[in-house]
């Protein structure tokens, strides 16, 4: 009977082996147009204000297509096209601050896996360019926090510039939609602020970035709810 036993528990393994369970993407890394730059390489398209950039990126594993997206940053919308390759091109608006990212899907799976953002400037006729608008860190938008033993919270951006001269940031932060309330003026060497706050309230918070050659870039409107 002992041999018989092996026998039946080995057709159980291959029975149930099969094969191995699909495996979600894993992120793509971005590559160009590099971070906080300006991107040269565009071709222009006739009778347009726009030129088609190529966007490259790193293949990444276990992924079957991925999904550009680049966001204009002045007008708050978005390009997207879904390729299987390592690059994709789009016509875009010349002059205009861009983010980016790359999303790897894969159909055998539902997960998908988000690269990081990069934002760049598009060149066009400028000589100088405006800061790119703050990037929100904390408070996220849409999130509930606890606030600290001092009824305080920190609001966190970061700031970018292609030309490298960064000047100040006025920080605007209110109960009301859209906040008007200057709160602080900061110099562009600190990119965070303690706000006072109150429970089950909802902020609205926002950020003017401006630079030495008098250009300024608003953020879009941030909100958080205190516990």
């Amino acid at each position: 009977m002992k041999p018989i036993a092996i026998f039946l528990c080995f057709l159980a393994l291959v029975g149930c082996g099969g094969k191995d369970s699909p495996k979600p993407p894993l992120s793509a890394l971005l590559v160009f147009p590099q971070k906080n730059s300006e991107c040269t390489t565009g071709i222009d398209v006739t009778g347009t204000n726009t030129s088609t950039v190529e966007f490259r990126w790193q293949t990444s594993d276990h992924t079957e297509s991925y999904e550009l997206r680049a966001t204009n940053l002045n007008s708050n919308t978005t390009q997207t096209i879904v390729v299987n390759g390592s690059s994709a091109k789009l016509p875009i608006v010349k002059g205009a601050p861009y983010s980016w990212l790359v999303v790897s899907r894969n159909t055998k799976v539902s997960e998908t896996a988000r690269s990081e953002t990069w934002r760049f400037y598009n060149a066009g006729v400028e000589t100088t360019h405006a800061p790119f608008p703050a990037e929100v860190i904390s408070p996220k938008t849409g999130s509930n926090i606890t606030k600290d033993l001092n009824n305080e919270v920190l609001l966190d951006w970061e700031g970018a510039d292609v030309d490298n001269d960064l000047e100040d940031y006025e920080v605007y932060f209110s109960t009301e939609n859209p906040p008007t309330t200057l709160i602080a003026t900061l110099t562009s060497g600190k990119s965070d602020f303690k706000v006072s706050v109150l429970a089950n309230t909802v902020y609205y918070w926002r950020v003017v970035t401006m630079d030495r050659e008098g250009n300024t870039a608003t953020n879009s409107i941030s909100e958080f709810k205190v516990r």
